[in-house]
């Protein structure tokens, strides 16, 4: 039965962890000016290395008064970082800030766990002329630095988006500018679109790292404004076109090590049901095992270390629990969310990782947070979960609320249980060194004096007061 489900040991936790994060990309052949990031260590003690903290770039030194209401310099551009995937769109990009602005190109590509081989990028790149190539690997930085410090305030948009591609650009916008400074560039470039939230998250970003930067966002400059013109383009141009690409539109998708997001296609039509083939982290819930699996996550400071007892880096945790969550059909979700740009729009994700994650930090501070600490939580999280939403994470109330919210995360320190059973995340049980749980206060059965209930009636009559005074004077209410 599931109940007798049995946790998984720690041969088998191995296992998990070793096939849900990717071995360390290589090249054969690295130009000295091309930088790699580094290297994710399959190991424990080498993953732990790269927890060193990063500074981020200093700000700007020019006067608060040089800042005008329209960013970036004019002029010519001589030098352009582009946020560079080595897919079709970004490589028309690349192309067009070639002919466009005459200007050296330098791409960068972030692996952020998308899943993705990335060498074919700076194959790609390398073929179209671009002397200067940069792919970095930040899985460890992204989990760390961003993922963990947003779950620490249990952020979640509008009830249910658990904010997987919003996290993801502040990282990217933070290197772009970081590159732009090592080489000089003029300008840094993007592939948002103009409709949607991105083209906000990656130039705020940019503005709160270098207020001076030039942006160059294509989608707003150009006239390729179908798939037709930008698959006549790339056919002009020699920039290759798989055959599904000149088919029907795929699916518009976003993914890091936290999540994978579907929107576009036949899901622009709110009422029509998503097609199962399109998901790759997850099996259906109808699919998944029959028997529930049991795991213990341990928290320290508010973060997730170890699995049954298995210490952990931060990327290699988000994979595990990504593998554990994908393997029992949880974290799917079919969601009309509200843009910062003023539209709605319709998205399906996959979370299993963070999924999982989010509902045992809820239970492991219900027994490490005071009520008052716990519900003002609560209100700030809706606030905090609408500024990294929109694009606000390098803002002062962020860093604000970051603070009150780490002060308070130094006290969760403990370990769930969760049962994982076809799309649910069941959490059996939870326990700290210091727990606020008391049962011998709580306890339905006698408890030998710890607390004495009619102490309630002082206490129900002082709350009480100002409601029979209104009572006394207005009525009871309508």
């Amino acid at each position: 039965t599931a109940a007798a489900a049995p946790l998984l040991d720690r041969t088998t936790m191995s296992s998990y962890a070793a096939s849900a994060v990717a071995a360390p990309r290589t090249s054969a052949r690295a130009p000295s000016s091309v930088r790699r990031g580094a290297s994710h260590a399959a190991g424990v003690g080498a993953q732990r290395a790269l927890l060193a903290p990063k500074r981020v770039v200093a700000r700007s030194s020019r006067s608060p008064l040089a800042v005008s209401a329209k960013a970036g310099p004019s002029g010519e551009v001589k030098k352009v970082v582009l946020a560079y995937s080595g897919g079709l769109d970004t490589s028309i990009i690349l192309k067009w800030l070639q002919d466009t602005y005459g200007c050296e190109v330098i791409t960068f590509t972030a692996d952020l766990g998308q899943g993705e081989e990335l060498e074919p990028a700076r194959a790609k790149a390398e073929q179209m002329g671009v002397k200067q190539i940069y792919i970095d690997d930040l899985r460890e930085e992204f989990v760390r630095d961003y993922v963990f410090p947003m779950f620490r305030a249990n952020a979640i948009y509008e009830g249910t988006y658990l904010l997987g591609t919003s996290i993801a650009r502040p990282l990217i916008a933070k290197r772009q500018i970081e590159i732009a400074r090592e080489v000089g560039a003029d300008a840094v470039c993007h592939g948002a679109t103009g409709k949607g939230n991105d083209q906000v998250r990656f130039e705020l970003g940019y503005y709160g790292l270098k207020p001076d930067v030039k942006v160059i966002a294509p989608w707003r400059e150009w006239d390729l404004n179908s798939r037709t013109k930008l698959i006549a383009y790339a056919e002009e141009n020699g920039i290759p076109v798989a055959q599904s690409k000149k088919e029907e539109a795929p699916f518009s998708c976003d993914a890091n090590l936290l999540h994978i997001s579907y929107e576009g296609n036949s899901l622009e039509d709110p009422w029509t049901e998503y097609e199962e083939h399109m998901f790759t982290r997850s099996v259906s819930p109808e699919d998944a095992p029959d028997v529930a699996t049991y795991i213990e996550i341990e928290f320290e400071a508010g973060d997730p270390v170890a699995i049954n007892g298995e210490k952990m880096s931060p990327a290699t945790m988000l994979a595990a629990l990504n593998k554990y969550g994908g393997d029992n059909g949880i974290g799917r979700l079919d969601i009309v969310e509200s843009r910062f740009v003023g539209m709605k729009s319709r998205g399906v994700y996959e979370t299993p990782g963070g999924t999982i994650l989010f509902q045992s930090r809820r239970a492991v501070e219900s027994v490490c947070l005071d009520r008052g600490e716990s519900h003002l939580k609560d209100e700030l999280m809706p606030r905090y979960a609408e500024l990294l939403y929109n694009g606000f994470w390098f803002s002062p109330e962020r860093e604000m609320l970051q603070a009150s919210i780490d002060l308070c995360s130094k006290n969760v320190n403990g370990t769930v249980r969760v049962k994982l059973y076809k799309g649910n995340v069941i959490v059996v049980g939870r326990k700290a060194e210091k727990s606020l749980y008391n049962a011998s206060l709580s306890t339905f059965e006698d408890d030998e004096g710890a607390y004495d209930q009619k102490d309630a009636a002082g206490f129900i009559k002082l709350q009480a007061l100002r409601l029979r005074t209104l009572g006394t004077q207005r009525g009871p209410p309508v």
